[in-house]
């Protein structure tokens, strides 16, 4: 099999019209509102509990959850930013839409048929406002406003906006004008004759946590609680979790600590000082000579966690403008929203933070929907869903026939409760990742997960296989791969693991995994 790193298919194909259902007319169509942020963790959404729940709750994202329905096992296929978001529009794995690295010069081919493309050439007014992070121009919206610096990372104050193609700065704060600029569209830019499709993607909480003003002190007189696995050994997993460059301890810099240069500094001095600590360079820095081995772990999540928490807060508060601004304008009875994280993230689980790993912190997305007219409120549904399986659900709501080519399953008979569906629903979810060593040190790895079993393979460097019962060991703790008790269980896995490659063209040999790793990996320097 040979990876397909760009699907050239034309701009034919990513305006194909796709059969409608004629007898629904325009006024009975859906209106879309697909709201990501990047880098938002289950647990710091109160809707799904956990230690963070009463002390930095979310009202506003909770309401879509107890008014419709919150996913309890919605799976990301490549815990990274860029080939995350390309899986949700595609509804494909990442070695088909071809985005399948952040780093590395790879592309998205935005002349394949996505969401908003199909939608567009079926009737729906589109827009996009915020990080769009696929390296290629926004194609199938009628408007779009996303974030320009660094490629397309962008900046939570100040930030460069691209709009229909014109480059400028606006003043504020990123998630505010993103919001706003929704709202604006909404209210004016869009046709009313048709329904509409909007995205919107916030930047936060992704690093470097910058809070709006008004919270940058929020929660400064007391500390979090710390999770259950903050001081984690990695004994069973030493060559692999044991190797991050995303801990706590040692990879936060000054910068991502909110720590304030010495007056004077500037340019190339200012930015040494502020990145040090981080990066694998430099890691034992202190702010204060007093705070050492434990304590200064402790001080480093403290800021850590209320520096990101802070960046939530203000997502959740325009969330609520959206919701709020829909139900006054009576457009809440017939619009789907859908909230999702473009992948999990490790809030001091395992002493770690970032994501790219299979383990649950980073593999679970938070996923909440609601649509009144068809979604019961407060429904949980602890099924197996993935990332691939959002493009297909949009389209079915909106009577859009499902290209085929798409790998992923609509989950409106999951949202709907369609007892004879969930009985025959996927029973595994497949994992892949690419990207090394840059950032963070992460193995490449592949692996496969369902109801209470987990097997990943790392490949890269050495061949190592980690297996977990996540029924006894839901934290992950002990790897079990050479436990003799579990190896028909193992063996059945890897038997289903090979089906699933070979079934979404992912069956490559491990050399050529190998050279493709070596091909475009970035290395750190030294």
């Amino acid at each position: 099999m040979k990876l397909q790193l760009l699907s050239f298919i034309g701009m034919a194909g990513a305006f194909q019209m796709h059969a409608v259902d004629k007898n629904k007319p325009d006024t009975e169509r859906p209106n879309i509102i697909f709201i990501l942020s990047d880098d938002h963790a289950k647990p710091a959404i109160s809707a799904y509990g956990g230690i963070y729940a009463k002390l930095a709750p979310t009202p506003n994202i909770d309401r879509i959850a107890n008014e419709g329905a919150l996913f309890n096992n919605m799976l990301c296929t490549n815990s990274i930013s860029g080939p995350s978001r390309a899986c949700l529009i595609t509804g494909k794995y990442s070695t088909t839409h071809g985005l399948y690295l952040n780093e590395g010069g790879i592309v998205f081919d935005n002349t394949q048929p996505t969401t908003a493309t199909i939608l567009h050439s079926n009737g729906y007014a589109t827009a996009l406002f915020g990080k769009w992070h696929l390296m290629s121009k926004p194609v199938g919206f009628d408007y779009y406003k996303i974030h320009a610096a660094s490629n397309q990372q962008g900046m939570y104050w100040d930030p460069l906006f691209e709009t229909n193609g014109k480059v400028e700065k606006e003043k504020g704060y990123e998630s505010n004008l993103s919001t706003n600029a929704a709202l604006k569209w909404l209210d004016e830019g869009r046709d009313k004759a048709k329904p509409f499709m909007l995205m919107l993607h916030y930047k936060a909480p992704h690093r470097t946590w910058e809070s709006d003003s008004i919270y940058q002190h929020l929660w400064d007189d007391m500390d979090f609680p710390y999770p259950a696995t903050f001081n984690d050994d990695y004994k069973t997993r030493e060559k692999t979790a044991g190797q991050s460059m995303a801990t706590i301890e040692n990879h936060l810099s000054r910068n991502d600590l909110k720590q304030v240069p010495p007056p004077g500094l500037t340019g190339k001095d200012r930015a040494d000082w502020l990145e040090y600590g981080g990066s694998g360079k430099n890691q034992f820095w202190t702010p204060d000579p007093n705070l050492k081995g434990q304590e200064l772990k402790n001080w480093k999540f403290q800021q850590y966690i209320k520096n990101y928490l802070r960046c939530v807060r203000s997502v959740d508060d325009n969330v609520g403008s959206l919701l709020n601004y829909l139900k006054k304008n009576g457009l809440d009875k017939n619009t789907i929203i859908v909230y999702m994280g473009d992948q999990g993230f490790f809030l001091g689980e395992h002493g770690l933070y970032d994501k790219r790993w299979m383990y649950e912190e980073s593999f679970q997305m938070p996923c909440l929907i609601r649509f009144p007219k068809n979604i019961q409120a407060g429904i949980k549904i602890n099924l197996l869903a993935a990332n691939i399986d959002i493009a297909p659900t949009l389209l079915d709501y909106a009577g859009v026939k499902i290209p085929a080519d798409m790998q992923g399953k609509s989950l409106k008979p999951l949202l709907e409760q369609n007892e004879k569906v969930e009985k025959k629903w996927r029973k595994s979810v497949y994992y892949q990742y690419y990207e090394y060593p840059k950032w963070h040190n992460v193995l490449p790895h592949y692996g496969l997960r369902t109801n209470r079993y987990k097997l990943m393979h790392f490949y890269y460097t050495e061949d190592m296989w980690e297996f977990y019962d996540l029924q006894k060991d839901p934290n992950e703790m002990t790897n079990q791969y050479n436990n003799p008790e579990y190896q028909k269980i193992i063996a059945g896995l890897k038997k289903e693991l090979y089906k699933q490659q070979k079934n979404i063209g992912d069956d490559m040999h491990l050399e050529e995994r190998r050279k493709m790793t070596e091909k475009y990996s970035l290395q750190y320097e030294h």
